[in-house]
C-alpha cells in the first residue's frame, strides 16, 4: 500500500467511496467525474502503478473477475448495449491516478466515440442515485 495513493486508501476502506463490488483482490466504485451514468473504476487492492510495473500483469488477472461481474451488472442496470473498458498507463497516455485501474462505461447505440473523455455533469451530480441503482438499494 502507498499511503499517498487515494486508490490504496479506497482499497483499504479508509476513504469514502460509492462501492459497487469488492473481493479479495479488487475493488470497484463509481467515478465521481463520470463520462456517463454508471461509469465505474475497477482497481486491484495491491498498489501497482500501471501494467508495465512489476506485478502489473498479475494485477490485471486479479481484477478480471471484478471487471466481468461489474460489467454484467452495469449492462443489466442501465439496459446498456455495450461496455467501454478503458485503461491508460502513465501520464502521456492520460493516466491521472497512478494506481492501475480500468474504467467501465455503459454504452448505448448512438453514443459518441468512447475515446472522448468528456465528463457528464448530470451523471456527476447523480452519483449517489446511480450507486443506489447499481447496489440495488
Amino acid at each position: 500500500m502507498d499511503p499517498s495513493c487515494i486508490f490504496c486508501k479506497i482499497a483499504a476502506g479508509t476513504a469514502p467511496v460509492y462501492l459497487v463490488y469488492e473481493d479479495d483482490t479488487s475493488v470497484a466504485f463509481l467515478d465521481l467525474a463520470p463520462l456517463r451514468e454508471g461509469h465505474t473504476l475497477v482497481i486491484p487492492r495491491a498498489h501497482v502503478p500501471d501494467v508495465m510495473a512489476d506485478g502489473g500483469g498479475q494485477a490485471l488477472i486479479d481484477i478480471g473477475p471484478a471487471i466481468h461481474q461489474v460489467s454484467r451488472r452495469l449492462m443489466e442496470v442501465f439496459n446498456a448495449d455495450g461496455i467501454s473498458s478503458l485503461q491508460a498507463n502513465r501520464a502521456a497516455a492520460g493516466q491521472v491516478v497512478f494506481h492501475l485501474h480500468v474504467h467501465l462505461v455503459p454504452r448505448h447505440e448512438g453514443d459518441r466515440s468512447p475515446l472522448r473523455w468528456d465528463r457528464d455533469a448530470e451523471a456527476a451530480a447523480a452519483v449517489a442515485q446511480t450507486h443506489a441503482l447499481i447496489a440495488g438499494s
